[in-house]
């Protein structure tokens, strides 16, 4: 259902507000460039930091804005399962294609516990979901097993798999076959996660070279398998210099200096230190993209 390179797109702020007018602006600047979806309200969205107006507005935003030339999975994850539940059903009601689910965070639950939060949601809310596993920023993983229990629920399509750890997404894909699809949730894992059955990405770096992201992913599916990898190597030090910091810090910092965004945070995040923003800059010159 989803594959391609899919930006996990950032929510642009100006002076303390919700930037709607370059929100649209960056979302037809991806569609341009060959980006296959839009991702609002994820990590890389701040969605910890927005109000539920706010984050349902930029949810409307991106599904007024993309008009169906691309499919748009909301983030609709919480710690809280009725809340998340909540915010499916908005996402549902406002045409969103999907959901983005994360594992409820901070209170870990068991491995019995997160497929309960999924089914909740997936029952209630009635949308295609994509789970969301990540335990650097959740405090849990969701095991193998666990993913393929989960995926014998109707309207679980997919998942952004970001553990970092390959031997458990190619034990989803042999577990889940095509049950379930393989996205990658880390733009340094893309190509890995390719060769194991993977159909793309959900991208942090696709905010600043989306062309870029998406030829990498085309040409690995028309079997150009020495272009793609030229691709994702030349693309590697721009990957790992948006983690030089808390994503997505760098990332925004970027997007700042690229003159695309007014780079506003939320705390607790906040602006990088100036060792770091200089090491960014480098890279960047070095992309031409400054």
């Amino acid at each position: 259902m989803f594959k391609g390179s899919l930006v996990a797109i950032i929510t642009p702020f100006k002076n303390g507000k919700l930037d709607e007018k370059t929100l649209k602006g960056l979302i037809e600047f991806q569609i341009k460039n060959g980006t296959s979806g839009i991702v609002p309200c994820g990590t890389t969205g701040e969605s910890a930091t927005l109000s539920l107006e706010e984050h349902e507005r930029v949810v409307e935003l991106a599904i007024q804005t993309t008009a169906g030339r691309v499919p748009v999975i909301a983030g609709a994850g919480s710690n809280n399962t009725a809340e998340a539940v909540r915010l499916s059903k908005y996402a549902r009601s406002a045409g969103a294609d999907a959901v983005l689910l994360i594992t409820p965070y901070y209170n870990k639950p068991t491995q019995q516990g997160i497929y309960l939060h999924v089914k909740t949601v997936a029952e209630e809310a009635d949308i295609p979901i994509v789970l969301y596993n990540i335990a650097s920023r959740t405090g849990v993983n969701i095991e193998a097993d666990t993913v393929a229990k989960i995926a014998q629920i109707k309207n679980v399509v997919a998942i952004k798999e970001a553990s970092g750890n390959i031997v458990q997404m190619a034990e989803i894909k042999r577990l889940c076959g095509d049950n379930l699809t393989l996205i990658s949730g880390d733009d340094a894992l893309t190509l890995p996660v390719l060769a194991i059955g993977g159909t793309g990405v959900i991208s942090v770096v696709a905010n600043i070279v989306p062309a870029e992201t998406a030829e990498m992913i085309k040409q690995f599916e028309a079997q150009n398998l020495e272009k793609s990898r030229e691709i994702y190597l030349r693309l590697l030090p721009l990957i790992k210099a948006m983690f030089i910091e808390t994503n997505p810090i760098p990332v925004k910092t970027a997007m700042g200096m690229m003159g695309r965004i007014s780079p506003e945070l939320r705390l607790p995040l906040c602006p990088m230190l100036p060792e770091n923003e200089k090491r960014l800059k480098k890279v960047l010159k070095e992309y031409r993209l400054i």
